[in-house]
């Protein structure tokens, strides 16, 4: 039995699990999926080699950069995106490293978009997952820039600034943050709502809760909304489609 799984901490939210053993049962595939909570990545080459049947994994929160010291070998876009969502485990033993990440983003982006001009994107967060969404922007041609704590570079705004100056008309505003993913439903990023209007599209990459509060706040200004649910499965078929045709 071949088998795959998810690393990240914490794992409580994801649905990625249930999303593979569905996909086995409904395609009648000798797989199992199974879910590794590492509160560190220390334990990564234990688990590799406890699990002699394991072919790949997906990478979540928080270390979506932080795997890429233990690769053998990264894809050049993964390497261009500077972070890694997906592990090709080979006969060897060996790790190579993928990002599927921009994949699901660029198809919610177009379901949110679609011919609409963007003026500007605003990216809330600097994680592994921010760093596929400029990607996909860079890609598109659309401005963007990237809303954090602590400014280190040009192209940052910290979220006191953003507080200031409130959105403007015509903006993509997207949360590549954790903030408001359960079981921590309740919490939301500070942000200027009430500058919001109906020009605006809100995308939050988190998929649990289905509509987070960032969300719920953009929509009673008229903004549009999308959650990461799409972004969810096309990742997740990319990294399988990765893992299969590494194994041919």
């Amino acid at each position: 039995m071949k088998s795959f799984g998810l690393i990240g901490h914490p794992l409580g939210h994801s649905i990625s699990k249930k999303y593979f053993e569905n996909k086995f049962e409904k395609e009648h595939l000798d797989c199992k999926f199974s879910n590794f909570d590492l509160e560190n990545l220390d334990n990564l080459d234990k688990i590799i080699s406890e699990n002699i049947d394991l072919q790949g994994f997906t990478i979540t929160y928080p270390y979506k950069n932080e795997i890429i010291k233990y690769l053998d070998f990264i894809d050049e876009n993964a390497k261009e995106i500077g972070a890694v969502n997906v592990v090709k485990i080979d006969s060897d033993r060996k790790l190579h490293g993928f990002n599927s990440d921009y994949i699901g983003f660029q198809g919610l982006l177009e379901d949110a978009i679609q011919d609409r001009e963007i003026g500007r994107a605003l990216i809330l967060g600097t994680g592994g997952a921010s760093k596929a969404v400029s990607f996909v922007l860079k890609n598109k041609n659309i401005d963007f820039q990237f809303i954090t704590r602590n400014v280190r570079y040009e192209n940052q705004k910290s979220y006191n600034e953003l507080k200031k100056e409130g959105f403007h008309d015509n903006e993509l505003i997207i949360n590549a943050t954790p903030i408001g993913m359960h079981p921590n439903a309740n919490n939301c990023l500070d942000l200027p709502f009430e500058t919001l209007n109906p020009s605006n599209i809100l995308i939050d990459l988190i998929y649990n809760p289905e509509e987070t509060i960032f969300l719920k706040r953009g929509k009673s200004q008229g903004a549009k909304t999308f959650n990461g649910l799409k972004m969810l499965y096309l990742q997740a078929d990319a990294a399988w489609e990765i893992w299969e045709k590494e194994q041919s």
